[in-house]
């Protein structure tokens, strides 16, 4: 194989910030992911990272958006989504403790994903979580 050369899908979708735009970003991750073994996890995922997305950020502001992008590969799924910042501090999973109504969504997805990667710049913060398929174990690919 070319060393240029990718074998890895990418898509991409870019969202109002409403609120019913989370339950069409976790259509479009489980269209796109329909069959794989990962797919309920990714749609799980997605939903969380969408929701903080549009609920902390300037994402839900008027004309707010957020961005996902699905990357593909025999190794892994990689899923991001990018909000219109605003908040002046990065997202952190934090330990909610019991009783806490909120603060649970990227603690759980970083729980689910094997690696989780944050990255905050001034224009936004992109978050992705990556899901390792069996092929990195030796099995089949997703």
């Amino acid at each position: 194989m070319h060393e240029y050369t990718s074998t890895a899908r990418v898509w991409g979708l870019t969202c109002p910030g409403f609120p019913e735009e989370v339950s069409r970003a976790r259509r479009w991750t489980r269209d796109i992911l329909r069959g794989s073994p990962l797919a309920e996890d990714a749609e799980l995922i997605v939903s969380e990272l969408s929701a903080n997305a549009v609920l902390h950020t300037a994402s839900g502001q008027q004309s707010g958006s957020f961005h996902l992008a699905l990357a593909v590969s025999s190794q892994v799924v990689a899923l991001s989504v990018t909000d219109d910042g605003g908040t002046g501090t990065a997202p952190k999973a934090e330990h909610a403790d019991q009783d806490a109504t909120h603060g649970r969504g990227l603690g759980m997805v970083s729980a689910i994903a094997h690696r989780v990667v944050i990255h905050d710049s001034h224009a936004g913060h992109t978050v992705t979580a990556e899901l390792f398929t069996s092929a990195r174990a030796g099995g089949h690919p997703c």
